[in-house]
């Protein structure tokens, strides 16, 4: 499928699928969009939109899990508190780094595994996004 043919719907696809554990990268659909004419603000809008509901669809797959499953992989109960300690105290600010590729969406998933406030997950996942784009799309604008 040419995502490229969908305009901004094809866009939202690639974002919002490369956000999840799919291996895809939308910043070259972004960057090859804009270098077709593109308006560089509502690709921005629309990338970060897909890229933002696939990461919090990352976090809900995340929310299915139980933290008790730890103890399968060696992890005590000592253990797994002092993490989820960890994790909901610092946890959310791991949110903002959501868009890096290959540790992003794991860390979406493992903040809602732990339950990590989803207001404050979605606020940094956000904005790590946005800002991604927003620097992407600079020299278009």
């Amino acid at each position: 499928m040419d995502l490229i043919s969908l305009g901004y719907f094809g866009l939202f696809l690639a974002a919002f699928l490369s956000a999840t554990i799919l291996p895809m990268s939308s910043e070259g659909i972004l960057l090859l969009m804009l270098s077709q004419g593109f308006e560089p603000w509502s690709c921005l809008l629309t990338a970060t939109i897909g890229n933002s509901i696939g990461g919090t669809t990352n976090y809900g797959i995340g929310m299915m899990g139980d933290p008790k499953w730890f103890k399968r992989f060696g992890f005590n109960s000592a253990k797994l508190i002092l993490l989820e300690t960890r994790i909901q105290r610092y946890g959310f600010w791991l949110a903002f780094f959501s868009w890096v590729p290959f540790i992003g969406d794991p860390l979406a998933i493992a903040l809602g595994f732990f339950r990590v406030s989803f207001k404050k997950v979605a606020v940094l996942l956000v904005l790590g996004k946005f800002i991604r784009y927003f620097i992407l799309i600079l020299p278009w604008t």
